[in-house]
């Protein structure tokens, strides 16, 4: 059993952490809350309406974007293509209505003029980018496909310090942004001690299919719950048990 009867309730502007260790469980809530796969038991609510199948199933009333771990882009399409795939797949907006939504997703990001690009000539922390405009591009035909709500499963994996703490900066500037151009509510699974304490307002600490912990981030200093201090010190003396 991956999760075990967890209640989990995100509220409008959270920036909610879930950490633990590797294999708890916590990308598999990402997949359950963006609708990419269904709960084997139990409901999912999305503003208090009882999510029916899958994504492509029912419209959520609000829109839900998700950043993937490892970017997730096509090789062979441009930044462009990317960024306004569904735009361009599934829309009826003029080509050139599209690219300038495009553009504007970019500008949002900092990756201005990159749009005919391919993810081959762009940096990790740049791929990391575009991940992120493609989650948050406008849709002006379908306003409730604007993602109200963001998913990051592990946006810093694998970056240097300084690409990590552009990623961070990039995260509560969308949190905090001016106008439509804010993602107002976020969810993020990270292991990395800086993206958790720069991204974060509250956390839950998940492990061995349920919510251990749950506290405001700079709790973590102050908690003696024994899993906690184990993760956090990075011991492989306490109650988790070190993987391999």
């Amino acid at each position: 059993m991956i999760l075990d009867e967890i209640d989990l309730t995100i509220y409008p502007g959270d920036a909610l952490g879930i950490i633990g260790p590797s294999g708890t469980g916590k990308s598999t809530i990402l997949r359950l809350i963006a609708g990419l796969m269904p709960p084997d038991s139990g409901e999912i609510y999305i503003k208090g309406q009882l999510r029916q199948g899958l994504i492509e199933d029912n419209q959520d009333p609000i829109g839900i974007g998700m950043v993937f771990q490892q970017a997730a882009l096509f090789d062979s399409l441009t930044v462009d293509e990317n960024v306004g795939f569904s735009l361009y797949q599934h829309s009826k907006l003029p080509h050139k209505q599209i690219r300038q939504l495009v553009e504007e997703s970019l500008e949002r990001v900092g990756l201005g003029g990159s749009a005919d690009l391919y993810p081959a000539q762009l940096s990790g922390g740049m791929r990391k980018r575009v991940s992120f405009a493609r989650a948050i591009i406008d849709h002006p035909d379908d306003p409730s496909h604007t993602s109200e709500i963001l998913l990051y499963d592990e946006p810093t994996a694998g970056l240097d310090p300084i690409a990590s703490t552009v990623i961070e900066d990039l995260i509560r500037d969308l949190h905090v942004g001016q106008k439509h151009y804010s993602c107002g509510t976020y969810v993020m699974v990270t292991h990395q001690e800086s993206t958790i304490r720069r991204t974060t307002d509250r956390v839950i600490f998940l492990y061995r299919g349920k919510v251990q912990w749950e506290g405001h981030v700079h709790e973590l200093d102050e908690t003696d719950n024994p899993l906690i201090r184990q993760f956090r010190t990075g011991s492989i003396d306490g109650p988790i048990q070190a993987a391999g």
